[in-house]
Formats: C-alpha cells, structure tokens, sequence
C-alpha cells in the first residue's frame, strides 16, 4: 500500500450549474489526497470515522467508488457526521459556515488505527483536520507516531480553517507543533505559513523539528520546497495551484504520487532532483484541478496531468 491515510470525513462542495447551487462530496485533505494518489496509479487506505446516517453511508461509498480501501469498515452508530452550509456566490466565491449536530462526536478513536496497516504502507498521511479534539487527535498522534517509529514517511497538510477550530491560529498550531516531529513531508499554504512563525523561521523549524522537507503552496505562483539548506520553487512557471477547491490536496496527492513513481520508499530516498519532478508534476495536478473548479471529481489522473506536462501547459 502506497498510501495510508488517517483523518475523519467532512464535506466539500462544488458549484452547480446554477448559481447559488452545489454539489457536496465527500471531502477533507486526508479523504482528497487518498483519492489523489488513487487516481494517480497509486494504492491507497483510508482509516476514517463516520456516522452511521445518510450522509456517513454517502461519505463510505464515495471512498469506495473512487477506488480507496476503507481500512476501518463499519460505521460509528454512535458518531454523527458533521454538517455544513455553504452560500455560492455568482462570481464562484464561497462562504461556509460549519456545524454539528446536538451531541455529535465524529472523531477516530486509537482502536481504529492498526499497526498492520501502517506496516504496510509507504507513506502515513494525515491532515490537521483530524487533530482537532480528543480522541482524534490521540489516534491521529499515536498513527504518526507509529509510522515515524518504524521508519514510515509521515506526510502532514496543515489547514487551521478546518471546521474544528474555527479559524482560531493558536489552537491549531498548538496541536501542529506537538505531531511534527513525527513528520517528514510538511505542506503548508502560503495562507497558513505565519501560523507556523513565518517564512524566515521555516528553516529553524524543520532543524527543531527534524522535517525533512517543508512545501509551501503559493497560490498562482505555484509552490516553493525548502530542503537541505536550499529553497527551490516550481519551475513549471505557467501553472496555477491555488491551495482551496481541493487544488491542494490535487497538489500534494500529485506530489507525493510523483516521489513514489521515482521509488522514494523512505525519506532518505529524497534529492533535489527528484523533488524537482514532484514540485512540477504536483503543480501539474493542482493547476489542472483548479481549471474544473476542484473537488474530488475533477482531481486529474496520471494520464492528464502527464499530458499537460508533455503539451507545456505546465
């Protein structure tokens, strides 16, 4: 298994053909960059918890018919799905307002998360999402750390916006800080990174930390990769990954397909080289992904991001 992803499910919409209309899907950065890699030739499972409502039955066989392995099957009768609104806007600008329901606790427990999968796996992926209240975070902690322990890359997507902290900066970097250092492969939106202390201190926080590489998403200037004392941006120059609308997870799914591709088993594997090919086939997918106004349906396959490449689109 090339990918295991830990996270719980939450929602993410699309505009429809009407204005002030969309479409949910199922979504999230663990969910999107699973189904990335999926769609990118790779192998991927999922660990996540839902309800055991309409919705959460949704959320499952949206996995499923994408191609995911659900590595955790049954659904939490006690576990309700989180709820979500959205107001579309004609010019496709989106505001969201987050809630759950009365009493509702959709988050993973540590029994969910089993050392025989991670085992498995190349890379152990979670985001930010899924840290944002006990138990999760435990389970989600407790899966990194098993992952760096036995010499798994640990890839993490930072994203404080998510629905559990509101927006709120410090708490969200407060449960950051106590992961990263089981983290090898840090992504992070030019939007996010002065949560992080800034871009002058990335260089500080990976030798603090022990990163191996830190990815920055830049919006319409692609990404930007610090890695052994250098810092290098994407040199495919006409792409445009924005970090929203799924674009990044499409970015990071890409970007991790990529290293894999090119037989990147541990962090060890990394050059500079070979993170250049990741940067450009991820901003590849991401530009692509943002043409399609994002969501898990428009995250491109290998097939079409290889031929975006090829055509110099990107």
């Amino acid at each position: 298994m090339d990918l295991y992803s830990i996270g719980e499910m939450v929602i993410d919409f699309t505009p429809g053909s009407e204005p002030f209309s969309y479409i949910r899907n199922a979504g999230g950065a663990p969910a999107n960059v699973a189904f990335a890699v999926v769609k990118n030739g790779l192998e991927a499972g999922m660990c996540c918890s839902v309800g055991d409502d309409d919705f959460g039955r949704f959320l499952y066989d949206t996995i499923r018919e994408n191609g995911v392995r659900c590595i955790k099957e049954e659904l939490c009768a006690q576990a309700m799905t989180t709820m979500a609104f959205v107001t579309l806007f004609p010019d496709g600008d989106r505001s969201f307002t987050f809630a759950r329901k009365p009493g509702a606790d959709m988050f993973l427990q540590e029994s969910d998360v089993r050392e025989e999968d991670i085992q498995s796996s190349v890379i152990v992926h979670a985001g930010s999402c899924s840290l944002s209240a006990s138990p999760a975070a435990e389970a989600t902690a407790r899966a990194m750390r098993l992952g760096h322990d036995i010499g798994k890359i640990v890839s993490f997507d930072v994203n404080y916006r998510d629905v559990m902290w509101g927006g709120d900066a410090a708490a969200c970097a407060g449960k950051v800080f106590e992961v990263l250092p089981y983290v090898d492969f840090l992504k992070i939106s030019d939007q996010e990174v002065e949560m992080m202390g800034g871009e002058a201190h990335i260089p500080s926080l990976m030798e603090n930390f022990g990163l191996t590489l830190v990815v920055q998403t830049l919006g319409p200037d692609g990404a930007r990769c610090y890695y052994d004392g250098k810092t290098f941006g994407c040199p495919a120059e006409k792409c445009t990954c924005v970090d929203a609308t799924a674009a990044g997870d499409a970015f990071w799914g890409g970007f991790l397909s990529s290293l894999r591709f090119q037989g990147v088993e541990k962090p060890g594997d990394v050059t500079e080289e070979k993170l250049q090919k990741a940067l450009r086939y991820g901003n590849a997918a991401g530009g692509l992904c943002v043409q399609k106004k994002g969501a898990i349906a428009a995250l491109p396959t290998k097939e079409q991001v290889e031929a975006s490449l090829a055509a110099g689109v990107c």
